[in-house]
């Protein structure tokens, strides 16, 4: 399974923004599909946007969608997750994860995804 890192994360007040990255800790020709999720303390863990191999589709939750942006650029192997409009309810720990297929009008959930990363910690807070 390939190794994701993912980095970015730290302390944003409310209506700020932050990026977070995700990229293999080795080099990998994997063409995967790639998802965003995130897990507050005591909450289950929230799929929150993926993105084909491509770059060409995406999909997001509902709580997020208008404020967060998934991107790829595949010549560096990393995905990214633009955060814009931050809320306190949006502090938890941020993972990435492979997906070996999409298909429109999936419902995405942890179980269509195979590699994670560890996580990143964002904190919203004034």
């Amino acid at each position: 399974q390939v190794q994701l890192v993912e980095s970015g994360g730290g302390l944003v007040q409310p209506g700020g923004s932050l990026r977070l990255s995700c990229a293999p800790s080795g080099r990998t020709s994997s063409r995967s599909t790639m998802g965003w999720f995130r897990q507050a303390p005591g909450k289950e863990r929230e799929f929150l946007a993926v993105i084909n191999w491509s770059g060409s589709s995406t999909d997001y939750a509902v709580s997020v969608k208008g404020r967060f942006t998934i991107s790829r650029d595949n010549a560096k192997s990393t995905v990214y997750l633009q955060m814009n409009s931050m809320k306190p309810e949006d502090t938890a720990v941020y993972c990435c994860a492979t997906a070996s297929y999409w298909l429109p009008g999936t419902i995405w959930t942890a179980a269509d995804f195979g590699s994670w990363g560890r996580g990143t910690q964002v904190t919203v807070t004034s």
